[in-house]
């Protein structure tokens, strides 16, 4: 198993869960030392401190700091923090982007699809039952796992909200998980803590084409991700800086869980994978673990899908 320079730091905002903990998990069994930063209530404390060991128990140095990885404020404690640990040969190798603080309002008022009650209508008609009942039958294959009923599940009381996306919506999700990584690597940048051989990732989804209701200040933000990071591949290569962005297939997160209609997501995307399963949280972190690997010093500026095939499917 190949480790990397015992010097390495990898540097996950948003990393107690779903990608990003994956990946402090892969690049952790391979000899990477982990500065985490993520924000959780003190609650969810008692199901991420044990992974926390379990990373220790692998040998690196574990840094986690809970607190807003957002703010001016809360970056500078961390970076305050990573160079005691950093000391004088230690150098940040990657870092990783998982941010999820998106606001997942719809933009104005939203009656529900009429297309899935015609059809379930018309079957209803054709197979002599009742519209009750046919609605039924589709709720209960859905339940059990029939993805392919999908377009008959109705779906206005995915969006019943009556608060919709102002300004401040917009502002808050752009810096989240537009910008915030540029405000970090400038920092880092600034701190000389970088290798000289240093990548940094951002993560996206198909929503940044795809218009799913509820996402247009998330999809905004992600459209900003990849600007930025087209931006510090070109302005920061300088400095050996290699950036770039994952297109991650669907994955059953609870960033995902909590956009309306997300099970219908997951059903499409299943039917639509060529492997017929939906992407993982460790999927991904096989390809950051790659990325960082000497090999892929000459991939920079890049957007690379990992999704099994998904799109195309």
């Amino acid at each position: 198993m190949m480790a990397f320079d015992s010097n390495y730091w990898a540097v996950i905002i948003g990393g107690s869960s779903g990608f990003g903990l994956a990946a402090a998990k892969k690049l952790a069994a391979h000899g990477m030392n982990l500065c985490i930063v993520h924000r959780d209530r003190r609650s969810a404390m008692k199901k991420i401190e044990p992974e926390f060991d379990k990373l220790r128990k692998t040998g690196v140095n574990l840094l986690a700091s809970n607190l807003d990885g957002l703010s001016d404020e809360g970056r500078t404690r961390v970076l305050d923090e990573l160079s005691d640990s950093l000391a004088d040969q230690g150098r940040i190798r990657l870092v990783l982007h998982s941010v999820a603080f998106g606001n997942l309002k719809l933009l104005g008022p939203y009656p529900g699809s009429p297309v899935p009650g015609q059809t379930r209508n018309l079957l209803a008609n054709e197979a002599g039952v009742s519209a009750g009942r046919m609605d039924e039958i589709v709720q209960s294959a859905f339940a059990q796992g029939y993805n392919a009923v999908y377009p008959l599940v109705d779906d206005k009381g995915d969006y019943s909200n009556r608060q919709f996306l102002g300004a401040e919506d917009f502002n808050r999700t752009l810096q989240a998980m537009g910008y915030n990584i540029v405000e970090w690597v400038q920092d880092i940048l600034a701190r000389n803590f970088f290798a000289k051989d240093a990548r940094v990732l951002g993560l996206t989804s198909e929503g940044n084409t795809v218009a799913w209701k509820g996402y247009a200040a998330i999809s905004a933000a992600k459209a900003v991700l990849e600007s930025v990071s087209r931006a510090m591949a070109v302005e920061f290569a300088a400095s050996g800086i290699r950036s770039n962005i994952i297109q991650a297939g669907i994955t059953d997160t609870p960033a995902l869980r909590a956009i309306p209609g997300s099970d219908r997501i997951r059903a499409q995307a299943v039917l639509r994978n060529p492997f017929g399963r939906l992407t993982t949280p460790e999927d991904v972190a096989d390809v950051i673990y790659l990325l960082c690997k000497d090999e892929a010093a000459w991939i920079n500026g890049a957007l690379i899908c990992a999704d099994g095939g998904e799109r195309v499917g």
